[in-house]
């Protein structure tokens, strides 16, 4: 497994792919054994992975409780970020969800806790709460990165100019310093304003459900069998013509390449990872050491040019407007073509 730092704005150290610990824990309807959890945790390590994304949320803290006991002493090898909003229990009630600075408070002394560490690396904003003014979330994190509580933060699941304005509000640069959101060939929404958000603000960028939630699997047009059943959704579904033709193009290339459909579509998604101009790591969450072998299988997939963009091309989202017409009348409003125009690169 290769390194990066996670975005310009910070030294931090990560692997090029993060474990997601959703699964970790029996809590839900779905989830893993601590020994299966172990079993994942090793494997993981072992092939060189150190970024470790969790929330207090996840099997309603039970996840955070289980990487206390993985990590162990090894817990300065390492980088561990945890999330916050959704409260740690079911039905934790209006004073413990939300992004006020009593919640996030509470919230952080408790995963503290539950991982028996001093610090969090990388403490996440998980959701929007709509209610809370961005810069009561903006001291509240300052003050812990002040008292050391966390190092850096980020915001998960926020629209690119909820994100540009808590990063201008921010005192100092490192403080945030990267984005989550999902992103796979199922999921390409974040093109529009995400992505290109964080590529100019030098920022980090973590992508959850590479796998569309299993729809790029191939699974679910052969069994109902997994989240689809037990827990009655799905991230993605095979709900559109787009994305029909995907999944159609994943099992298509996999046939060719003599691997399986997941791998093909994490290999798509590491190698839009390398040609990003800011760091970008995907999150895998497996629930089986099974799954976590097919995630890493896509770290020894190569796509070669034309297969990458064929599946760039198939899955490409139609990015409306303004996107559309600035394209459109690009060339009008710079008074030339863009090969004929030489200083400066193009923007979007």
């Amino acid at each position: 497994m290769r390194y990066t730092t996670f975005g310009a704005r910070t030294g931090l150290r990560v692997s090029e792919l993060a474990l997601g610990t959703a699964n970790f824990g029996t809590s839900w309807p779905t989830g893993a054994s601590f020994a299966d959890a172990k079993t994942i945790f090793t494997i993981y390590a072992e092939a060189g992975g150190i970024f470790i994304d969790t929330a207090d949320v996840y099997q309603f803290g039970q996840a955070e409780t289980y990487l206390a006991d993985l990590l162990g002493d090894e817990r300065d090898n390492f980088v561990l970020a945890s999330k916050f909003t959704q409260g740690d229990r079911p039905n934790p009630g209006v004073l413990r969800t939300g992004n006020s600075r009593k919640t996030i408070i509470s919230a952080v002394e408790a995963s503290l806790r539950r991982l028996r560490t001093d610090r969090l690396d990388l403490y996440w904003v998980h959701w929007p709460d709509f209610v809370t003014p961005i810069d009561e979330i903006i001291e509240t994190l300052s003050l812990l990165i002040t008292t050391g509580k966390i190092l850096h933060a980020g915001f998960c699941n926020f629209p690119a100019w909820r994100v540009a304005h808590a990063v201008a509000l921010s005192a100092r640069s490192a403080d945030i310093i990267a984005i989550q959101t999902e992103y796979s060939l199922a999921e390409r929404s974040a093109d529009r304003e995400l992505l290109p958000m964080a590529d100019a603000l030098h920022l980090g960028v973590a992508l959850y459900s590479p796998l569309g939630g299993g729809l790029l699997t191939g699974k679910y047009r052969h069994s109902s069998e997994g989240r689809l059943s037990t827990l009655g959704s799905v991230i993605q579904r095979e709900d559109s013509d787009q994305k029909s033709a995907v999944v159609d193009a994943v099992v298509a290339l996999a046939t060719d390449l003599g691997c399986s459909p997941a791998q093909v579509a994490m290999a798509w998604e590491l190698e839009h990872a390398r040609r990003a101009a800011t760091a970008v790591v995907p999150i895998i969450g497996p629930r089986t050491p099974a799954q976590l072998d097919d995630y890493l299988g896509g770290l020894h997939v190569t796509l070669d040019d034309a297969q990458f963009a064929h599946l760039s091309a198939v899955s490409a989202p139609h990015l409306g407007a303004p996107h559309d017409q600035a394209a459109a009348s690009a060339d009008a409003n710079r008074g030339s073509t863009a090969d004929q125009f030489l200083l400066g690169a193009p923007q979007p």
